[in-house]
């Protein structure tokens, strides 16, 4: 009953050598046969809108076909990277199936990282080959930095013209389910990103979830208004609309009055978006008026709801189901979802394990935390990845007899319900965007005037969280303008410091010498 629709048959199997999960008896056995399957299904319902262009499942799969016998006729074969700089948009979706019809692996690029970041993720992945966006020829890496690179692609405003009747002699590849489909960087420990491996098996298990758990039904229409390139637009977008031969209406940014006039005019039965999101829409006129009632279904994650906003979306949309989800890169898709009749009363939760996931709460000597005790969260699910690509030694430290250990400080009641109560990674959540405190602590830590820095989250109504920056000065006039200078070519602009505090003593340390940010985020 906690759940909007009915869970598939499962059964234990082993996979990824020695790990044994729960999964979907019934399933597509790769992301590219779900494609297929909803070609099959509804060939001459809306697949894609983004703007004044619009495609039914049989012109996407021409599409797709078209673009993947290009890429053949380029060298891509089966377990090849190819890499992805593309906005949201129509030709992101085509190029990520186009590459998966040919058994290799879409590497997604985050649109708004610098050079530097792009040019490490592109050579760490051996990516040979890059598809990107003609207004994104400016942020792609020289040559030089990226040498195994032997084709860029670009795409253009001409793009669905150029493939215009073009016959697909691409060969279908088969692929196991187990073989890596997507790679997604994420920060690890060291400030260098780390290659998540997403499987077949582990996306289509993510659209299974969102399918069974949110209740998804034929011909869903979902707007998609977080970047594709994350894995909630990859997963909870792309492949749970596909799943479901639903139509996903693609937002290039959001924009809370042009989402509201999108929504009514589609007449959207389902997204997931971050809080912040939530919150904006609630802040615009637009949202009193507009005709909202096909919108059923309204996930969000990456921070909590805050009460009112609960309270004024339920007010205004009676029947909108409201999901807290929770899950990460490493588990493809969520791992805990909130049933929509328990959103107010546990707010303060994340939700119940959804199935098949597993969730355990272990103390540091590796024993599983009493009821209602804090310990890390550790995870097992058919949809967490399959390791870290060419990092053997993050892979060994972050997964244990199956778990991924996620860093999450959280707790477990008596009914199942899942909390979190602080980070293991220190990390900082900015609207659905991800800063590992690190990367900046490092790049800041390189300016002259600097002596040290540390990076801790600022509370913020709206986006959660932002970027504030304690640093020791070398001389007392150093301004926060001359370090987000300095930090610009370097980092996202999402990943710049917004505050500063100059401190005149060093930075508070525990007897180990590590910092203790918890002191620090109580000046915030």
């Amino acid at each position: 009953m906690d759940w909007l629709g009915s869970i598939p048959a499962l059964r234990s199997e082993r996979h990824f050598d020695s790990r044994v999960v729960r999964c979907f008896t019934d399933r597509p056995g790769s992301v590219e046969q779900m494609l297929r399957e909803a070609v099959a299904s509804n060939p001459d319902g809306e697949a894609l809108i983004c703007g004044a262009e619009r495609l039914t499942y049989r012109a996407l799969v021409d599409k797709v076909d078209a673009l993947a016998t290009r890429l053949a006729g380029l060298g891509v074969q089966k377990g090849d990277r190819v890499a992805i700089l593309l906005a949201n948009g129509i030709p992101f979706v085509v190029a990520f199936y186009a590459i998966l019809r040919l058994g290799a692996v879409a590497v997604l690029l985050n649109i708004r990282e610098e050079k530097p970041e792009l040019a490490y993720v592109i050579d760490h992945s051996g990516a040979s080959v890059v598809i990107f966006g003609a207004e994104l020829c400016e942020r792609l890496p020289e040559a030089a930095s990226i040498p195994q690179v032997r084709q860029r692609l670009i795409i253009g405003d001409d793009w669905l013209a150029s493939l215009a009747g073009r016959s697909s002699q691409a060969p279908a590849v088969a692929v196991d389910e187990e073989d890596v489909a997507a790679i997604l960087y994420t920060s690890g420990t060291t400030g260098r990103p780390k290659g998540a491996m997403l499987t077949h098996l582990g996306i289509v298990h993510a659209a299974m979830i969102y399918e069974a758990c949110m209740g998804l039904r034929l011909g869903e229409r979902s707007i998609v208004s977080v970047p594709m390139t994350h894995v909630t637009g990859a997963t909870a977008a792309i492949a749970a609309m596909v799943r479901v031969a639903g139509t996903l209406i693609i937002m290039p940014a959001f924009k809370a009055d042009a989402f509201i006039a999108l929504a009514a005019a589609e007449r959207m039965t389902h997204t997931v978006m971050v809080p912040a999101m939530y919150n904006l829409c609630l802040l615009s006129d637009a949202f009193e008026t507009a005709d909202l009632s096909s919108w059923r279904i309204g996930g969000y994650g990456g921070a909590p709801m805050p009460e009112v906003s609960i309270r004024r979306l339920a007010e205004r949309l009676p029947g909108l189901n409201l999901m807290n989800a929770y899950g990460s890169t490493e588990t493809t898709g969520p791992v805990v979802l909130m049933p929509p009749s328990q959103s107010l009363a546990r707010r303060e939760q994340l939700g119940r394990p959804v199935p098949p996931c597993e969730v355990l709460i272990m103390d540091d000597e590796g024993r599983e935390a009493p009821i209602g005790a804090t310990g890390e969260i550790w995870l097992r699910a058919p949809n967490v990845v399959k390791g870290y690509w060419n990092n053997p030694a993050a892979t060994a430290e972050g997964f244990v007899a199956g778990y991924w250990r996620s860093g999450d400080l959280g707790a477990v009641d008596a009914q199942g319900f899942v909390a979190i109560h602080d980070r293991k990674k220190d990390m900082i959540n900015r609207g659905g965007y991800k800063i590992f405190s690190v990367e900046v602590e490092n790049v800041l830590a390189a300016h002259p005037g600097v002596v040290e820095a540390a990076v801790v989250a600022r509370p913020c109504p709206v986006l959660g969280e932002r970027v504030h920056a304690f640093v020791v000065p070398r001389a007392p006039d150093l301004a926060l303008d001359a370090l987000r200078a300095h930090c610009a070519g370097q980092l996202a602009d999402y990943k710049l410091p917004e505050t500063l505090t100059l401190l005149d003593a060093p930075l508070p340390r525990n007897a180990g010498g590590k910092v203790l940010k918890r002191e620090l985020r109580a000046k915030t």
